[in-house]
Order: structure tokens, then sequence, then C-alpha cells
């Protein structure tokens, strides 16, 4: 046998005889155990599990949704624009509301009546009136060109026929009965001066006379109320309507 495979041997049996270190131990790690099944619902309230005696681990996670979070279905979306939408036209319509009453507080009638604040005017008013309803009331069968002249003066837009048909009886009948018709205003009130525009409640008494020779003696006598709207042109008040309520 060769040398070589001599000193092999010897070295193998020196090492036989050596003790040998002990073998790393390995521990095998557990498997993981599968989670507990969750315990079926039953609809016997008397077999509910108490949430408090659950196991901690055992119970169920429960994700808190925030308020903001929209839900699956989107309604909470649809229903906070119809709410918008519902919130927009009730102010919408309080806006338009308190406007409309604003301008009927602020531009109210009561408002704009310089009767109520401007006595030189008003007085301007009321004294135009009463020559204006004395001299169109009044007629002399002598002197018919005043009561033709107070008419041309005095009356525009409507109130020349209104005029017209309540002078008319004592015209028809002036020449024959040589009648005298005088009237004079006891009392007036402003109602109301709008600008250019006003309007004047008049009270007056009225005397009807005949000179005729059958008539002589005739005489009538009687109180009349009238309004008398009242139009500024080329600085003169002007009637432009005579109101007697039906009388």
């Amino acid at each position: 046998m060769p040398s070589t495979t001599r000193h092999h041997l010897n070295r193998q049996r020196r090492l036989a005889t050596l003790p040998q270190p002990p073998a790393a131990r390995t521990t095998p790690r557990p498997a993981p155990s599968a989670p507990a099944p969750a315990p079926a619902r039953s609809s016997d309230p008397d077999q509910t599990p108490d949430p408090d005696r659950t196991p901690a681990r055992s119970r169920p996670r429960v994700r808190l949704r925030a308020r903001s979070e929209p839900r699956a279905d989107g309604r909470a979306p649809t229903r906070l624009l119809a709410a918008l939408c519902l919130l927009t036209l009730l102010l919408g319509g309080f806006a338009g509301w308190a406007y409309a009453r604003t301008s009927d507080l602020t531009d109210d009638a009561a408002t704009r009546n310089t009767a109520l604040t401007d006595p030189a005017r008003t007085s301007e008013v009321k004294g135009r009136a009463e020559k204006a309803v004395n001299a169109l009331f009044s007629y002399d069968y002598a002197n018919p060109q005043t009561a033709r002249k107070a008419t041309a003066d005095l009356l525009t837009g409507k109130a020349v026929a209104q005029h017209r048909a309540l002078v008319a009886p004592v015209l028809a009948q002036a020449e024959k009965q040589k009648t005298v018709v005088t009237t004079t205003v006891t009392d007036s009130a402003v109602e109301r001066i709008d600008g250019d525009r006003a309007r004047v409640l008049v009270y007056a008494d009225q005397s009807s006379t005949s000179t005729a020779a059958k008539a002589k003696d005739a005489a009538n006598y009687a109180g009349a109320m009238l309004a008398v709207d009242l139009v500024r042109k080329d600085g003169r008040w002007l009637v432009s309507a005579i109101d007697t309520f039906g009388s």
C-alpha cells in the first residue's frame, strides 16, 4: 500500500476517536392557526352572542364612516343638492318679498303726498279748486259769455264732457226761465298732491233763481259735494276730472 493511502487511513482513524460536537437543534416553526369561524347569526335573541363576552381577537373590526363620506348608492349627494336648491329658492323668494315690501314702504303714495308736507303748495291748490268750482257751476242767462270763458280756461281732458253733462239741464231752461245759478264753496280739503296732479274735496251751496214773470218768486237752494282732479299745465292748475259720487 502506498504511503499516501496509509496516511489517509491513519487520519480517518484519529478523527473517529475524537468527540463529535453536538448537532444544532432546529425547532420547527408552528404553522399559522386558521382564524376562528364567525359565530352564526341566530334569529333567536336569547342565542345572540354578547359582544362584551366575545374575545377581543374574535370580534369583527367595524369601520366607522364619517358623515361627510358619500354612500355607495349616491343618495347623500342627491339629498344635499335638493336641500341646497330648496334653500336657494326660499332665500330668493324672501329677497323678492323684502325688496317689494321695502319699495312699498319707501314709494308709498302717502310718502309722495306733498299735501301733508308742503303747506304753501296745498294752499295754492285749494284756492285754485275753490275758484274753479265757483266759476264753472255758476251761470247767468244775461251773461253767458262768462260761463263759456270759464269752461274754456279751467277745464281739460274728460272734465270738459263731464261738466257739459252736469250743466246741460240748466242751460236747456236758462233762456226761457231767465235762470241765474250761483255756486259758493263753503269748505274744501286737499286730499293729495302728487307732483303736478292733485285731488280736492269740495263742499258748496247752490242757489237757483228764475226771474221770469211766471216764476218770479221761484228759488231753489241745495248743497253739493264733489271732488275735482287738478293737473298743472303751463303753470296753471286745470280741472281734469269731476266726481259727483253718483249724484
